[in-house]
């Protein structure tokens, strides 16, 4: 070995060496507690510390501080707990012993007993949800047959784009409300599935896309707390199944085959003619696609009448699902509608992003309302949905800050049928 290689391999490892720490610190996330300490600096400027609030959503699994809130955000001569409580009131952040920890590194329980407080009062002020139409509501409905509901986090998280869903509504004079007590936006998915006598079929919520990493498992709505503070009397199973796999249309239930590895401990026959039961349907099972981490068939399929789908374009799916829904439209005579769907619309930061998926529509009453995406594709597929459903009005949104997050209008709207 010639000096000068000694020399370059010398000065190669010195170099690792010194790159090693500054890798580490830009790869590891600053604490919470850190970040507080910058945005009650009052060194930082005002677009400092509203950069440090972005940081902080970033690292919220439950929660998002409000868009409006951190544009506004001016420090003044506020404290580190006086900022903490102004950040939980305003963004409708639950101060529990374990957020207050992360922020603060302490627990604050007068505060958080004076949170409860405020929000009990605020509650007992309003009427409760009521799953059906009642005579003091000011909106009337089309026909009085559905109501549209929303996690109360939508408008929290998301209040823009919540705002626009709602004028589209009230346009159409549909009634809509928010549901108390959840943890994430995909009400769809943990909220009972309505069968067509009218009863509510409320099944477990423990999907296996939620295991694995504790800011996921506790992102899982409770459902049985859920119903308890909305005033649901619906009957519990214990079949696994989230609401977004779980499509009825007169007499038929489409659903994935991925309840049958979600229910391990029952046979597929027997798990299908329990299902059949308790949904009053006949069911029909699909093949999920190996690319969606949820399973669900309303990012796959909707039914236009209880022999007739729209789904996304069969050629571009893979072989397997086409040869697989083929079987499934051959044996119970299914007529397919082809609609466009977009797949390049991904990107690294949102792996799981829905945007490209036209029929994650809302429908309700005679309104079907469709989420658009700036492509050429939006006008050839709002036009294919209305040649399927020639009566009924069709509206379009953009969804796209939801969508990145994994879902779209049928996801987060749960639609109830009025007695």
């Amino acid at each position: 070995m010639t000096i000068e290689s000694f020399i370059g391999i010398i000065s190669g490892v010195i170099t690792i060496g010194l790159a090693v720490p500054v890798i580490y610190g830009y790869v590891k996330k600053q604490p919470m507690t850190e970040l507080m300490n910058q945005l009650v600096d009052k060194k930082m400027t005002n677009e400092q510390h509203r950069k440090t609030l972005r940081k902080m959503n970033r690292r919220l699994v439950k929660y998002r501080i409000k868009n409006d809130y951190i544009q506004e955000f001016v420090l003044n001569d506020r404290g580190k707990e006086t900022v903490f409580m102004d950040i939980c009131e305003s963004n409708d952040i639950e101060p529990t012993e374990e957020i207050c920890k992360k922020f603060l590194n302490a627990d604050l329980k007068k505060f958080r007993a004076d949170y409860y407080a405020k929000r009990k009062q605020n509650a007992s002020s309003t009427e409760s949800i009521s799953f059906y139409v009642k005579s003091s509501s000011s909106l009337s409905l089309v026909g009085g047959e559905q109501t549209v509901y929303m996690s109360e986090l939508l408008m929290s998280m998301y209040p823009e784009t919540c705002k626009n869903l709602i004028a589209i509504l009230e346009k159409h004079n549909v009634n809509y409300s928010f549901i108390k007590g959840t943890k994430d936006i995909w009400c769809r998915d943990y909220m009972p599935v309505q069968t067509k006598s009218g009863k509510f079929i409320q099944f477990k919520y423990d999907p296996s896309y939620l295991k694995g990493k504790k800011e996921w498992e506790e992102s899982r709505t409770d459902v049985q707390e859920v119903c308890k503070l909305n005033n649901i009397e619906a009957h519990f199973s214990n079949i696994n199944i989230d609401g977004g796999n779980v499509l009825i249309c007169d007499g038929r239930a489409i659903l994935s085959d991925r309840i049958f590895s979600e229910n391990p401990d029952y046979e597929k026959d027997s798990l299908i003619n329990e299902l059949s039961k308790l949904l009053e349907c006949e069911i029909i099972i699909i093949p999920a696609q190996n690319g969606d981490y949820t399973g669900h068939a309303d990012g796959m399929v909707r039914f236009v009448n209880r022999n007739t789908i729209l789904g996304n374009r069969l050629a571009d799916e893979y072989n397997y699902w086409q040869k697989g829904m083929q079987k499934v439209l051959d044996e119970y005579n299914l007529t397919y509608i082809d609609v466009p769907f977009l797949t390049d619309m991904k990107d690294r930061k949102h792996p799981e992003s829905a945007i490209g998926i036209y029929v994650n529509y809302l429908e309700v009453n005679n309104l079907i309302v469709v989420p658009v995406f700036g492509r050429d594709e939006d006008k050839q597929s709002v036009d294919i949905i209305q040649k399927a459903f020639p009566d009924r009005i069709i509206e379009t949104i953009n969804y796209n800050d939801v969508a990145q997050e994994g879902g779209l209008l049928n996801c987060t709207t749960w639609v109830v049928n009025n007695k």
